[in-house]
């Protein structure tokens, strides 16, 4: 069992009381939402910060939020790990759907924004291997580079450590897609998956850098999470691995981020287990990496994003949060931050802060050719929310 030593103070937490939960269902998270008052709710599980109050569409930076479907209209009962991109054409989104995750019916969707409102999902991937065999699929990513088709990667197989990357293409902006591929392998990680959760970066020369990761079953039960990169220099026909960058032992750290600085310095902010957000530090486009070191802001173990804006500032969509302590707590709660320098970093919205036993989780955030800021997010495991931000409201 690895310690869990990185924030001794918030040890205190594990003896506040919590908040009984609602049923799995929708409409007790529905009637929980309604009941809690902001008042109720903790602020800073850190004591380093003052977090805002709950952000409302039209109120400074936070421009729209919707679902993508209705919970009450669902196409399928669960879904999760949304992805994103601007084409040519317009936003695209893409996330798992299914019976629940690692459920073999579980297969990829697709949906558009027009004219405001998201189409109704259609299913464009599955792990069907051939009449009497499924696996489920999982995280999906978009990317669209500079030149070329756009990249739908996602994962088959029946758990995170033993699936597989494949790699689909379109050259009508999603409306159609090539056949799948199957990445490949590599000697230092196995299976190639591509981007484990978020979107890839594109270097000036053209390289792709995915940020990427694996988790290793130790034969004493443990589990290690390491991150990896894996880059392409020809859009994906071939693939080189830089890592595992961690060892999986001081911090178990999965699903990066990337954000770029000028002259080749580059930011990973990660998923950890160790109550923080974990991070490495690249001066070099990403060949070399850092000792990985915690970072003043919190994680539950759950997933983040960032993007770099246009105008140099980062930007973190994360929850604010640890698995302990009084409600909000785990992925009760989901923040941005944002940071000149990737060191100090400053909690500028909420976006949930109502207790919710599915939470609010698995951010994936972009910024559009006019300025816009768009963050996806599941949305009590049943819907996908989509938000749109002004980021030069965020000071």
């Amino acid at each position: 069992m690895k310690q869990l030593y990185y924030l001794v103070p918030l040890l205190a937490l594990s003896i506040l009381s919590c908040r009984t939960q609602p049923k799995n269902n929708a409409n007790a998270e529905i009637q929980a939402n309604a009941k809690i008052d902001d008042s109720d709710l903790a602020n800073d599980v850190t004591g380093n910060y003052n977090l805002p109050p709950l952000s409302k569409p039209g109120n400074g930076a936070y421009i729209s939020g919707q679902l993508m479907y209705p919970l009450d209209n669902k196409p399928t009962p669960e879904c999760h790990a949304s992805s994103i991109v601007e084409t040519p054409s317009g936003l695209l989104a893409t996330f798992f759907a299914g019976t629940h995750e690692k459920n073999a019916d579980v297969g990829i969707m697709t949906t558009r924004l027009m004219d405001g409102k998201w189409t109704p999902p259609v299913e464009v991937a599955n792990g069907i291997q051939n009449d009497t065999l499924r696996y489920p699929t999982w995280n999906p990513v978009l990317f669209q580079p500079k030149t070329g088709p756009l990249m739908l990667f996602y994962k088959v197989g029946p758990h995170p450590r033993t699936w597989w990357g494949m790699l689909m293409t379109s050259t009508d902006d999603g409306a159609t897609w090539s056949d799948p591929v199957k990445l490949g392998t590599n000697q230092k990680i196995g299976h190639l998956i591509g981007p484990v959760k978020n979107k890839p970066i594109q270097l000036d020369k053209g390289t792709i850098i995915c940020p990427s990761s694996t988790e290793y079953k130790l034969d004493n039960g443990d589990v290690d999470w390491m991150v990896h990169f894996e880059i392409s220099e020809d859009n994906g026909k071939t693939w080189q691995v830089v890592g595992p960058i961690n060892d999986g032992k001081e911090f178990d750290a999965i699903q990066p981020s990337i954000l770029t600085y000028p002259n080749g310095k580059m930011q990973i902010l990660c998923r950890s287990i160790q109550n923080v957000i974990a991070q490495s530090w690249s001066e070099d486009h990403g060949q070399t990496w850092s000792r990985m070191t915690a970072t003043d802001l919190p994680n539950p173990s759950a997933g983040t994003d960032a993007v770099t804006l246009a105008d140099g500032r980062q930007l973190l969509v994360y929850n604010h949060t640890t698995k302990d302590g009084v409600e909000p707590k785990n992925r009760n709660m989901l923040n941005v931050a944002i940071s000149n320098d990737g060191e100090r970093w400053s909690p500028v919205l909420t976006l949930e802060s109502k207790p919710a036993e599915s939470g609010y989780s698995y951010p994936a955030v972009i910024q559009d050719s006019e300025g816009l800021v768009h963050i996806t997010y599941t949305y009590l495991r049943q819907s996908i929310k989509h938000v749109v931000l002004d980021p030069s409201k965020l000071l």
